[in-house]
C-alpha cells in the first residue's frame, strides 16, 4: 500500500497528510468542497473570522450527515419490507 506525503490548503493554511495513493484525489477534492464553502460563507454573510467560517462549514458538513444517515435509513427499511414481502410472496407460492 503506497502512501503520498501531501499538502491540502484549508483556508489560509496549509496542512501536510499521508494519504494512500488511491485516495489522493478524494481527499484533495474534500479539501475543494470545504475551501468552496468557506468561501460561500465568506461571501454570504461577510465572514472573515477563520474560527466562525470554519465553524460554520463544520456544521454543515454535520448536517449534510445527518439528512444523508436519515436518507439511508429510510431507505433500508424501504428494502427491508420490499424483501420481507417478497419472502412470504415466495412462501406462499412453494
Amino acid at each position: 500500500m503506497e502512501t503520498l506525503s501531501i499538502r491540502i490548503k484549508i483556508g489560509d493554511r496549509e496542512y501536510p497528510m499521508k494519504v494512500k495513493a488511491e485516495d489522493e484525489a478524494k481527499i484533495r477534492h474534500a479539501g475543494k468542497l470545504i475551501n468552496d464553502k468557506i468561501k460561500r460563507y465568506r461571501d454570504e454573510f461577510g465572514l472573515d473570522d477563520r474560527q466562525d467560517l470554519l465553524a460554520m462549514v463544520a456544521f454543515d458538513a454535520v448536517v449534510e450527515s445527518m439528512e444523508q444517515n436519515l436518507i439511508n435509513s429510510e431507505d433500508s427499511e424501504l428494502i427491508k419490507s420490499n424483501v420481507e414481502r417478497i419472502n412470504q410472496q415466495l412462501e406462499t407460492l412453494l
